[in-house]
């Protein structure tokens, strides 16, 4: 049974960081494509950062370049993303999936992250 579970998430001020963990069961991360996603209230999902299965690449969406940081480490089996400079637009429900082809197979149940201004 695959289980992704998130956590790290919180209540922070804006400016400040967080470092959110998805430990992974099941399956072995290296031979995912690892992404992070949030969604926002009345908002759709979208996907924050990726990183490959191979060589480690990263992909970021446009809104959190240079602040975020999506990281794995093979040998504890999880992923981490770092989220610095938050801002009050960041505040969601963030999710942990695990993929290949193209296609996003397995979901965390999601970590809140809320930033007050």
């Amino acid at each position: 049974q695959v289980q992704l579970v998130e956590s790290g998430g919180g209540l922070v001020q804006a400016g400040g960081s967080l470092r959110l963990s998805c430990a992974a069961s099941g399956l072995t991360i290296s031979r995912y494509a690892m992404g992070w996603f949030r969604q926002a209230p009345g908002k759709e999902r979208e996907r924050v950062a990726a990183i490959t299965a191979l060589g480690g690449g990263t992909l970021y969406a446009d809104s959190v370049k240079d602040r975020f940081t999506i990281s794995r480490d093979n040998a504890k089996n999880t992923v981490f993303l770092q989220m610095n400079s938050l801002k009050p637009e960041d505040t969601a429900v963030y999710y942990c999936a695990a993929g290949s082809n193209r296609e996003w197979h397995y979901w965390g149940q999601g970590t809140q992250v809320t930033v007050s201004s």
